[in-house]
């Protein structure tokens, strides 16, 4: 065999040496887009568990396997002469020029795709993280940042094609976007004021999903944080949006975050009622209080007298442990005692209040 034979402009050895080249990447490219794959994991995930890199590692094995052996292909027949044969022309393009535009294609699809899959990666291993943890909002914060980076790999992946397969210049373009997207950014203020509401949030957590909140009247849970909005579910089972701009400016009052739970009653009697009554009233609430084990700390005292009614004001902290259920069942409890003592000593509660 004569390896010196030209067969299409190139000699026969080239063409066995390309051929050698390639078949080497498609044998050894598994191990190493293995080996690219735990090297990305290793520097997400400092731990390195061992189960999770082999239930993660293969999502990101086929892509790299995919990119490299193109690339191994492109760079090898890159060293070989264009067939002056196949030397047409196509409207005003060469055969080469398509053939190398269709290339640069492939290879920028291929790239983003990679890209794309890292980037899925990493945010399957940061969730996987995030889980462990309490607070939802790095979940959140996971999610936000792997649809952010997404849209700019998708805008990076066009402007290569613009620049590189149809040869524009992306410089003006780049321009033009940047005067357009100043014109869009003036319209949409108030979306942009709750983007940037969004960021404030999950840096600075003045809440997190799952936290009970009251924000503008409304008392319930924190389910989703999102890049404009706030959803709550409130206790009448309502959901409601609230914009990320107000939850920042308005003041947030955060239940989940209080140490004490508070109980607190204006006890109403009638101006006739008698000193002596109004003082055994106020220490039958106290002894009472007293052998509550929930109750933290209290306080009961004469706040007002004398002039439509004498208002007996108690105030009880509870801690955040003991569940709304056994708080109102305490309320109430404090609510009947205060009824029974004032029947048994005929107390008249005042109807001016």
């Amino acid at each position: 065999m004569n390896l010196e034979q030209e067969i299409l402009s190139n000699p026969l050895k080239n063409y066995l040496y390309i051929l050698g080249v390639i078949l080497a990447t498609y044998i050894f490219k598994r191990f190493v887009s293995r080996f690219f794959a735990s090297i990305i994991y290793t520097w997400v995930d400092k731990k390195n568990h061992s189960e999770l890199r082999k239930s993660h590692v293969h999502r990101l094995v086929v892509p790299i396997e995919q990119f490299l052996l193109f690339l191994v292909a492109v760079i090898a027949l890159y060293e070989l002469k264009f067939p002056e044969v196949w030397n047409v022309h196509l409207f005003k393009l060469t055969l080469q020029q398509v053939i190398e535009s269709v290339v640069k294609l492939f290879f920028i699809i291929l790239l983003i795709r990679v890209s794309l899959r890292t980037l899925e990666f990493i945010s399957i291993i940061l969730e996987e993280r995030s889980k462990l943890t309490k607070d939802q909002t790095d979940d959140q914060l996971v999610l936000f940042f792997r649809d952010f980076f997404k849209v700019i790999l998708y805008i990076i992946g066009v402007l290569l094609v613009l620049r590189y397969v149809f040869n524009e210049n992306i410089g003006n373009l780049v321009t033009s976007l940047s005067i357009v997207g100043a014109a869009v950014a003036l319209s949409m203020r108030e979306s942009l004021e709750n983007i940037i509401a969004s960021f404030i949030i999950f840096f600075d957590k003045p809440f997190t999903v799952g936290d009970l909140v009251k924000v503008n009247n409304f008392t319930g849970t924190i389910e989703k944080i999102g890049l404009r909005s706030t959803r709550i579910r409130t206790q009448d089972k309502t959901y409601i949006t609230v914009p990320n701009k107000q939850m920042v400016d308005t003041i947030v009052d955060n239940i989940s975050l209080r140490s004490e739970r508070k109980i607190e009653m204006d006890i109403q009697l009638s101006v006739q009622t008698s000193a002596s009554l109004i003082s055994a009233l106020s220490n039958h609430m106290r002894l009472m209080i007293a052998q509550e084990s929930n109750i933290i700390s209290s306080s009961v005292f004469v706040a007002e007298a004398g002039k439509q009614s004498h208002v007996i004001h108690v105030e009880c902290f509870i801690s955040m442990q003991v569940d709304i259920n056994s708080l109102q069942q305490l309320r109430e409890k404090l609510n009947v005692a205060v009824i029974e003592f004032a029947n048994q000593h005929q107390i008249q509660f005042s109807d001016k209040g």
